[in-house]
């Protein structure tokens, strides 16, 4: 199957009515979205695509590629391309996550990015990492985020 933005979906991922919150996370199929994603990455300079998927807690598949600029600074990770998907697609919180290298191989977020999954994660967001699934505050503990900007009276 393929959504709207022309990612190729694995049968089993991708709708509420294939993948609710309390339905357990297909790892493979989040794996294989992952890939179709990376197949489409622009890494004209670095010749490494990375390609990133996750489930929202509503059951909705998302996913980015990285898109580099000569500048190298301003390149986009996968994870930055798939919160902006999130956004694009409606919004919401990540519930798993994978993300893979040129050959499929499982590749861990660096510390920006991580930072990024962290501000749009559910509370109990899992990631495949190259040691087993994880949650993200055993990859990200003590964590800063929007709960320390919120005002004080």
């Amino acid at each position: 199957m393929s959504r709207a933005d022309g990612v190729d979906v694995p049968a089993g991922v991708g709708g509420a009515a294939d993948v609710g919150a309390a339905r357990p996370v297909d790892w493979e199929a989040l794996k294989a979205a992952a890939v179709a994603a990376m197949r489409h990455a622009y890494v004209p300079y670095s010749k490494f695509p990375v390609g990133a998927a996750a489930l929202t807690g509503d059951g909705r598949l998302v996913s980015g590629c990285n898109v580099e600029n000569a500048s190298y600074g301003l390149t986009l990770c996968a994870e930055c391309a798939l919160v902006g998907n999130l956004h694009m697609t409606g919004g919401g919180l990540l519930r798993a996550f994978y993300c893979v290298d040129g050959e499929g191989n499982i590749l861990m977020p660096c510390g920006r990015c991580r930072q990024l999954l962290y501000e749009f994660r559910a509370p109990d967001m899992e990631l495949m990492t190259t040691q087993g699934i994880k949650m993200m505050d055993q990859v990200l503990p003590d964590a800063f985020g929007p709960q320390h900007l919120e005002e004080t009276p």
